[in-house]
């Protein structure tokens, strides 16, 4: 298998040499970043178009987008190096390399939703409304960012040799990324690894909740419900699929992945904030 290739041989499927990268005028860009980019674009205008249709002024959602896409970078930086110390500690300028990976879809919701807060504290706007409204535009900005770790050859799980088995090359692959289970799996002689496509599980997964969401938004009962739907549909699939990961990052001085335990606080908070609600709308129209 050469370095470039990726395969998923269940399915049929061989693609030869896939580059990380390409080149402008001596100047190398990264296939990840351009995808995130075109991701985050494909999500502002989601947003945008949801606005226009219940009423609301796009322009209010390009103008959030500008702060929310430059503190949701940030915030995914520094998630990742606060739960990846250990690899940043001896080399703190290493911090500032983000072109050679280490961002978590974790710290940029996060952000987004602080700057979502505050945004509509400042502009006086109703964040709840605001949320719903954009939230099937994270979504999409998700589905299509995780093809970035595809390109990056990265956010796969453990080793796997069933009908969506993915094969990528020892050399494409940060060793750090190869767990032991991984390594014991790999054939006599090869030079590849066989393992669960984990961030194709996340995209397909993304894509239900958002359906859903599109769906279901009509028929919403309070402002902030698809807001709840998107943690507890997204920390659900999130818990699941980081259980098979091998790239997870660990909560300090534990084995107890962090992303799991963000992923079910997410789910039980989503869910009890949606009975309290029910509920007391459900006492309010009774009271009349």
């Amino acid at each position: 298998m050469n370095a470039g290739d990726i395969a998923f041989p269940h399915l049929g499927i061989y693609l030869r040499d896939v580059p990380k990268s390409f080149s402008i005028f001596g100047l190398d860009i990264a296939y990840y970043g351009v995808i995130i980019g075109l991701g985050v674009l494909a999500g502002i205008l989601m947003a945008a178009h949801q606005a226009k249709v219940t009423g609301q002024d796009p322009d209010t959602y390009w103008d959030f987008a500008i702060y929310a896409v430059i503190f949701s970078v940030v915030g995914a930086r520094i998630y990742y190096v606060i739960f990846a110390w250990d690899y940043y500690k001896d080399d703190l300028l290493s911090i500032f390399q983000t072109r050679k990976g280490g961002m978590a879809i974790y710290g940029g919701v996060i952000a987004a939703f602080i700057t979502l807060f505050v945004y509509c504290r400042i502009k006086k706007k109703n964040p709840l409304l605001m949320g719903d409204t954009a939230m099937p535009g994270l979504l999409l900005g998700q589905i299509i960012g995780r093809w970035g770790n595809f390109m990056n050859r990265e956010v796969f799980g453990e080793f796997y040799d069933g009908l969506f088995s993915m094969q990528l090359p020892v050399a494409a692959v940060r060793a750090r990324d190869i767990s032991e289970n991984i390594a014991a799996h790999i054939p006599e002689g090869a030079n590849y690894i066989n393992v669960h496509p984990t961030f194709l599980y996340e995209s397909l997964w993304n894509l239900g909740v958002m359906v859903l969401m599109l769906v279901y938004r009509k028929h919403k009962r309070f402002d902030g419900e698809l807001c709840l739907l998107y943690l507890g549909g997204y920390g659900l699939g999130r818990f699941i699929i980081e259980g098979i990961r091998t790239d997870t990052l660990f909560l300090p001085g534990t084995t107890i992945p962090v992303s799991q335990v963000l992923a079910m606080l997410m789910l039980i908070f989503a869910v009890a904030v949606d009975i309290a609600v029910r509920i007391r709308l459900k006492k309010k129209s009774l009271g009349k």
